[in-house]
């Protein structure tokens, strides 16, 4: 089976390269706007009643993987227990503080994508309560 997906908006921040992302779990300080193309902008109703989104995305300039890679701490893992950009499916996911929507732009912190990356989809965070 192939699974197609179309951007629904792309990310603009000052990250240029993958290795200007922040790495290894690091709340970055990086601020930045995804823009949101026309057709969805009727989706984000209700979306500022949320502090956090998820935003999931294409890793764009990721180039291969491996099913086994060294993780932060130099330890050999899976892929699947890392947040490594090659991936099987190159898919991200962040969460990033909505700070403000000035249509069609979503203003968030904690940024650690790049810019130009393309936005797959955008759900509320809803953290697990106990």
């Amino acid at each position: 089976m192939k699974i197609c997906y179309e951007p629904i908006g792309v990310m603009h921040c000052e990250l240029k390269k993958p290795e200007d992302a922040p790495r290894f779990y690091a709340i970055s300080e990086v601020k930045g706007a995804i823009e949101i193309y026309e057709p969805y902008l009727e989706g984000l109703d209700a979306l500022s009643e949320h502090e956090n989104i998820v935003v999931l995305f294409h890793f764009h300039l990721s180039k291969g993987y491996e099913l086994k890679q060294k993780g932060p701490a130099g330890r050999v893992k899976g892929v699947f227990s890392l947040c490594s950009p090659m991936r099987p499916n190159a898919i991200g996911m962040s969460i990033l503080k909505l700070e403000r929507i000035e249509l069609p732009l979503l203003f968030v912190d904690h940024v650690d994508l790049v810019d130009g990356t393309p936005i797959l989809d955008i759900k509320p965070y809803k953290p697990i309560s106990e």
